[in-house]
This record gives C-alpha cells, structure tokens and sequence, in this order.
C-alpha cells in the first residue's frame, strides 16, 4: 500500500504541542498560567473527538465482521489488538496523571483521578512534578517508564502492519527527535518532556500523549479495514447504477453508458438485461430484453439513435451472493436526443469590424465552454478573460464564416456555423464639449478648448479615436472668416485669442477634421458651433 503522510489530526496535534512549548518558554504569570489550561483544555477536547472516531471506525469494521466472519475474522482481530494496545497505554498515562496530582497536590488517588486542572491549587508547581517524573540519584524518574511504554506501544502496533507498508507507515509518537534545552545543548526525551516543568503544562503533555495514542490507533484500524480485498468484503447494501457518458446526446450519435452493482466485484461476471422504451424489465419479459455485453464486472451500453426526442430504458443485473444464489437488481434511466446546433452570435452587432477587437458569444447544446473549438474563415477568433473576440480582419474581407466544433471522446464534431458581415468601423463625430451642432458660451468653450470625437448613436461598441489636425473658420465680421490650422486636436493659441473677441451668435466652422482609426487616417464631417 501507498506511504503515509502526515493526517490533519497529527498536524493539529503538533499545532497544539507547539502552542504548548512557546508557553514553557515563559515565566509562570498568572496570564500562561490561564493559557495552560486552555491548552489542556484543547487537547483534552481533541481526545475525546480522537476517541468518539475511532469509535465509529471500529464499529463499521465490526458490522463487517458479523456479515462475513471468515474473511474478515484476521482483520478484525488484528483490530481488536491495536484497541488493547491503545486502552492499555492510555489506562498507564491517565494512572501517571492521578499520580502526579495526589502527591503535588497532597490529595488521594480517587479524589486525583476526578478532580479538574481549574480546581487544583499547584497546578504551577514544578519541584514535586520534575521529581515524580525525572527522579532523583536514587529513584528512576516515571518519565523513563513511560518512554520504555510507547516504544513497546509503536513496536507492537507496527507488527499489525504489513511488512511492506512498515517504512512508510507513521504512527507518531515520536521519541528520537533532536531535543535541545534554552541554550541549544541536546536533552533526552524525558528532561525535554518533564525537567522543571509545572504540573500544569506536565498534564497537557501527558493528554497529547493520549490523543497521539487514539491517532495511532485510528490509523492502524482505518489500515486493516482499507486491507480487506474487494473480492471477499461484501457490502450489506447493494444497488444497480448507470454511469452515462452523457444523458444529452445528438442524433447520429451512440448512447453510451456504463451499469454496475455497487459495489460491484470486479471477478463476477453478471448477466445483464436491457429492454428500450420501458420503465420497468419484469421478469417475465426477460426475453424481449437486449443482454449487453461486460468486462470486469461492468456492463458496456450502447444504443444507437436516429431519431430526436426523450429516450428510455429499464433492464436488470443478474449476480451471484456470496452463497452463489443469482440476485436481481433492477434499474431504469433516460435520455435526451437533440440535433447538433450551435448558437454564435456577435455580443455588440450582427456585424464585424475591421481593425478592432469584436466581442461575440459562442455556445454548443449540450457541450461545456472548454470542448467548444471554433474557427474563422476571415480574421483570427480567441479567447481572453472577458470571453470570445474576432479580431484581425482583413482589408478585402467583406464577410466572414464563424464554425463551431465540439471535442468529443477524442474527436471533433461539426455543430453549426454562422455568416457575419464585415464592415468598416463607422465615422466618429467630432464634438466640442460633447456638442456637434449647437450653441457653447465663450467661456466653456475656452475651458475645454480641443476637439473630441465620438461613434453615432446606434453603433454599440467603443473605439478611442484620435483627432490628428483640424481647421477652424473663425468670424472676423462682415461675412469674412480667418482660417487657424491646428495639428492636433488642442486648440493654438491664435484660435484662443480669437475667441476670446467673438460675439453672441457668432457661427465657429470646423472642418478638414482629420482622425485616426483603427485603419488608419481618416477624414471626418464638419461641425459648426455657434457662440451663446
């Protein structure tokens, strides 16, 4: 089997031991004394959590066992060794902390083993602790015991595991990790652990201990469980399914489906039934019915279509239970067969311009955005984050033909196509003031003095052009004009100054306005302004 990473449980486990470790770094004030028992608090939590899944685990793995006992007795007992293991080793740990309590504390064992981390009043002693746990020159310290118990623990519980998977097998519960003291000197597993430390961060340690155990225990359980081959576990619900390559077909094409017993027995070989145009395969009219053909354990359906329209099916799956009795499961489904089409349209206009980005939108029935492949006649067709675009069009082209593909099972299939027009990008008007033909004061017009220029009303679509020079007709009086040239689309100097002397109802004539667009230079219509 596959190596095993390190699960969410293990990660939220290291999490807390972390939090656990930066509290012991630091002086006991009465602030890290609250901390340490909400950090106890959180493992003891996290513990209970461990325990309750484990649970569940091992009460599947035991309704599996009572379905087959046979083939399931060797895991299942190999199960119910990791639960002994693990109870037994929690049993020591929760002993050791009713035993640090009583003698930090000067209480009894039973009142020990009951009473809350809130409600101890030494809970930041840390003379009685180290010496119950780190010893002295005469006494072993229990920290050594405890180490000596989870080395035994992970030897027999990795025993459980196939030598194979051993390697990559982890169980947690480290105890060979490099530990080193404040001054960065290495340390053994019991004085990193125990050495100095108060009663309270000793009795969060010893229930990370706990919840590493059910980790372990989980892992190992959830290991023999997964070792039970598909062939003999067998499951106390079976039903017949229809995997579909799709229930939206076109016609022409093939209806394809896959239809199995779940879960289905990759060694069996049923016999399946499928009669078109039925809600229900009666027994009695198994005769009528098609027998599809499988291949390990699977039944391959393919009914071709001609024809458009709702399609229905019903069949049955003949298998042996495990006592070889023949068993039928019963099924039904429906489809839909459609013509191929395709919908293009353009998202602005229904025609085309040259010279610039056209948006457009493209959709296949039945098909997902990623099989759509289209292509152009004219011009290139891509796509970007805002969707499809036409754009590239040459100058000759008068039309274009978008065509639309489908990839599907590994080939192309022709959906539809559609002819567009292909047109050059309308004039722009030129406007002073967003004013074409109208009346602007002298002072307006002088704080906007330049010339802009914008698509007619009707043309949805935007393209920025450019005024590249222009003339202006400006009224002297008595019917003659002075002509200012400008060479971008700002107002000179000259044309400002003049303006400035113009009369109420005095007409300023723009015209030889020049632009650039998309194609290039273009000349534009004049407009004419009349002074308010």
């Amino acid at each position: 089997m596959a190596g095993y990473k390190e699960t969410p449980r293990q990660k939220m486990i290291a999490m807390m031991y972390l939090v656990l470790t930066a509290l012991l770094a630091l002086n006991v004030s009465r602030e890290i004394l609250s901390a340490f028992l909400v950090v106890n608090e959180s493992m003891e939590t996290t513990t209970e959590q461990f325990s309750l899944k484990v649970d569940e685990i091992f009460t599947d793995f035991e309704a599996q066992y009572t379905i087959n006992p046979k083939k399931v007795g060797k895991y299942w007992e190999q199960a119910q060794t990791a639960r002994s293991l693990s109870d037994s080793l929690v049993n020591y740990i929760e002993g050791l902390k009713a035993k640090v309590i009583s003698l930090t504390e000067g209480i009894s064992i039973e009142e020990a083993d009951t009473i809350s981390l809130y409600n101890i009043n030494k809970k930041d002693n840390f003379d009685r602790p180290t010496n119950f746990f780190i010893g002295s020159d005469t006494k072993k310290g229990e920290a050594t015991n405890l180490l000596d118990s989870i080395t035994t623990y992970k030897e027999k519980m990795i025993k459980l595991v196939d030598e194979d998977d051993r390697a990559g097998f982890d169980l947690g519960l480290k105890t060979d990790g490099d530990y080193r003291n404040a001054d960065g000197k290495s340390q053994p597993w019991a004085r990193h652990h125990f050495y100095h430390t108060i009663l309270a961060a000793d009795l969060a340690i010893l229930n990370k201990f706990i919840a590493e155990i059910y980790n372990a225990e989980a892992n190992v359980i959830n290991y023999l469980y997964s070792s039970i081959s598909a062939e003999d576990f067998k499951f106390d619900e079976v039903s017949a399914k229809v995997i579909a390559s799709s229930n939206y077909i076109f016609q022409g094409d093939d209806y394809r489906a896959e239809i199995i017993v779940a879960a289905y027995d990759s060694k069996q070989h049923p016999d399946i039934y499928v009669l078109e145009g039925a809600d229900t395969l009666p027994h009695g009219k198994i005769n009528l019915a098609k027998k599809i053909e499988t291949d390990k354990g699977k039944g391959i359906l393919i009914l071709p279509q001609s024809t458009e329209g709702t399609k229905k099916y019903a069949g049955i799956v003949q298998i042996k239970n495990p006592w070889g009795v023949p068993t039928n499961y019963h099924f039904k489904s429906e489809f839909i067969v459609a013509k191929p089409s395709a919908t293009i349209s353009a998202t602005k206009m229904n025609v085309f311009y040259r010279g610039v980005d056209n948006p457009v939108s493209i959709s296949a029935s039945g098909k997902a955005d990623a099989q759509i492949r289209p292509d152009i006649t004219s011009g290139r067709i891509v796509r970007t984050d805002q969707g499809w675009v036409v754009r590239n069009i040459p100058p000759e082209a008068y039309e274009t033909t978008i065509r639309i593909f489908a990839e599907d099972n590994g080939g192309r299939k022709f959906m539809g196509e559609q002819l567009f027009r292909v047109k050059r990008l309308p004039d722009p008007i030129a406007k002073v003031i967003g004013i074409s033909d109208g009346k602007i004061s002298t002072k307006k017009m002088l704080a906007n003095p330049f010339l802009l220029c914008q698509l007619p009303e009707g043309v949805d679509f935007e393209y920025d052009f450019k005024v590249t020079s222009f003339t202006m007709f400006i009224p002297q009086g008595g019917g003659y004009f002075s002509t200012e040239k400008a060479e971008n689309q700002m107002f000179s100097q000259k044309m400002v100054d003049q303006i400035q002397n113009l009369k109420k109802n005095d007409v300023i004539l723009f015209q030889d306005i020049k632009v650039r667009g998309p194609e290039g230079p273009r000349k534009i219509e004049s407009i004419n302004i009349t002074i308010n």
